[in-house]
């Protein structure tokens, strides 16, 4: 820590918001400097001792033609690529905020575009799926990633078995089964989240194919667990249905915190998110109470 941060005053605002129960702290880093560890970030995100949340959010001044420069961090203390539900939670905010229809939000997976949606949702443009298995990544070359050699359980008849995969900003692995209900995502999510073919992790995905236009999700959040609703899980869910040809390029995907309307459009490549984004409420928080009178 510089002296310069050291003087500075540890009291902060921050905003609590959610997105289909994906909830999230969001503090805005847009007119000063904040000196954030690992360890503070999961303090406050600690439900227990902390404000609480799923995903801790900094808004900080865009590092190029931008908006917003988006941080995300799991509530572990670790730094993440993207989140598609906070994507919908901050342009929601900044559209309210600059009175723009349209929000480029920066992410460090690449900018991200947020505009109004029907009925008072919000729709982000979450770019083009990457599919090859360098840009997942997979820790061996797979040519076809609909359904790579991955298996948990015994051999001859596995619990789990063939995942898609996709990257969304951040790696997924879907499954598709008869009833995603019918597992231990809780048991099974961590053994397959830090499987060896998955260098940097991977966000687990139980899909049920309802029909050509619905699909019901169950996520294993990389670094976070169980979660009621991952944008970026849907999303990947959405293109990996599409490309087993399981269902039409419209589809709605249930999660537990809800619905969101997934398009992977032919005319672009890009897959669009429709949702619902929720502000709670406002507060002040003390940064050196975080840090242990450190920060």
């Amino acid at each position: 820590m510089t002296a310069e941060t050291a003087q500075m005053p540890s009291r902060i605002g921050f905003r609590k918001m959610n997105g289909l129960g994906n909830d999230f702290v969001v503090l805005d880093a847009r007119a000063r400097d904040l000196d954030l560890t690992p360890e503070i970030v999961a303090a406050i995100s600690n439900r227990e001792t902390g404000i609480g949340c799923d995903q801790f959010i900094v808004l900080e001044n865009p590092h190029g033609d931008g908006d917003v420069f988006m941080e995300i961090w799991n509530n572990t203390g670790e730094r993440v690529e993207a989140c598609g539900n906070a994507t919908r939670c901050i342009g929601g905010l900044l559209m309210q905020e600059t009175g723009k229809d349209e929000i480029a939000i920066e992410t460090v997976a690449g900018t991200l575009r947020a505009m109004p949606g029907p009925d008072g949702l919000i729709t982000v443009d979450m770019g083009e799926p990457r599919l090859e298995w360098h840009q997942i990544p997979l820790a061996e070359e797979i040519r076809d990633t609909r359904g790579i050699e991955l298996q948990i359980g015994p051999i001859d008849a596995p619990i789990l078995h063939t995942p898609a995969a996709v990257n969304m900003g951040n790696p997924h692995a879907i499954f598709f089964v008869k009833d995603a209900g019918a597992y231990n995502l809780a048991q099974i999510g961590p053994l397959l989240e830090n499987h060896p073919m998955f260098p940097e992790r991977a966000n687990i995905s139980l899909a049920e194919v309802e029909d050509r236009s619905h699909i019901i999700l169950r996520v294993w959040e990389r670094g976070a667990g169980l979660t009621k609703a991952c944008g970026t899980a849907a999303c990947a869910a959405g293109v990996a249905a599409i490309r087993k040809k399981l269902t039409d390029r419209m589809v709605r995907v249930t999660l537990p915190g809800g619905d969101l309307l997934i398009e992977w459009r032919e005319a672009d490549n890009h897959v669009y998110m429709t949702g619902a984004a929720e502000f709670h409420y406002e507060g002040e928080l003390d940064l050196a109470e975080y840090a242990g009178g450190a920060a």
